[in-house]
């Protein structure tokens, strides 16, 4: 049988806006639309593997994001020690997704041939482009191909069974979605391939992307790769919060994403 995983998704900052920000061409309603940003950890008895790693205080300050619980807390939270942790997918390069590397010093660090190639090519040159990405932890993720502590994929890969990562590009040259074999089916950390569940159910973009008929193709792919369009976690949408069971008792921004979600009405 395959392995089966209990998946986390924690909360570790925030930002108010407004909906206008998150689709292509605006939104003629504008309400409040705010984001919440996740790391997610994935957990058996065997292995404990993070998705993404998310970005610091000083970050924070500099982009004007509230940190809400440092990436650290919230794994301990659960029971996870960041400097024993082993294995890390990251999603794609962006400054919010692939921070915090003082935090894992025995992490293997996998990502996409064509991430790499892409955050550290010509196309940083240009600032709208370049700006969403950190130049300390894109060196820092140089720093952990020479130290031997980056595995590279072209494609689909398996992390371990029951884990699988697959290029679907798009939002970045090189994203890329994970896929878990969970007690209730297959479960896809979709990250931003779709930001809300809006972006996927109105058929409307987030205005971020490198290729827009590529975009639209990752959001289909990893719908197919998901045992059913509730198995798909967006990557920043605080409905996550309020749709899934939380942790455990007492413990406010983290959910847990292998458990059936709530009605949504």
């Amino acid at each position: 049988m395959v392995a089966t995983y209990e998946v986390f998704a924690i909360r570790y900052a925030h930002l108010e806006r407004t909906a206008r920000h998150n689709f292509v061409g605006g939104d003629e309603h504008d309400g409040p639309m705010p984001l919440d940003y996740y790391v997610w950890a994935i957990v058996n008895a065997e292995r404990t593997i993070i998705v993404d790693t998310g970005f610091d205080q000083e970050s924070a300050r500099h982009r004007g994001r509230q940190l809400v619980r440092p990436v650290a807390e919230g794994l301990k939270a659960i029971g996870i020690s960041p400097d024993e942790v082993e294995h890390i997918v990251i999603s794609h390069m962006h400054y919010d997704h692939a921070g915090n590397h003082d935090l894992f010093p025995r992490a293997r660090y996998h990502l996409q041939d064509a991430e790499m190639a892409y955050c550290t090519g010509r196309c940083m040159l240009d600032p709208a482009v370049g700006g969403v990405f950190d130049a300390g932890a894109v060196a820092a993720m140089v720093h952990r191909v020479f130290e031997g502590r980056a595995q590279f994929h072209d494609g689909d890969g398996e992390i371990a069974p029951g884990i699988t990562v697959h290029k679907v590009g798009g939002h970045t040259r090189g994203m890329q979605v994970v896929r878990v074999n969970t007690a209730r089916g297959w479960v896809v950390l979709g990250s931003d391939t779709a930001h809300f569940y809006a972006n996927l159910e109105l058929d409307r973009p987030f205005p971020i992307f490198d290729d827009l008929a590529a975009y639209v193709q990752a959001q289909r792919t990893a719908l197919q790769l998901a045992s059913s369009p509730q198995h798909f976690i967006p990557g920043h949408d605080p409905l996550v919060l309020a749709y899934y069971p939380g942790a455990r008792a007492g413990l406010e921004g983290v959910a847990r994403v292998d458990l059936a979600p709530r009605s949504r009405k």
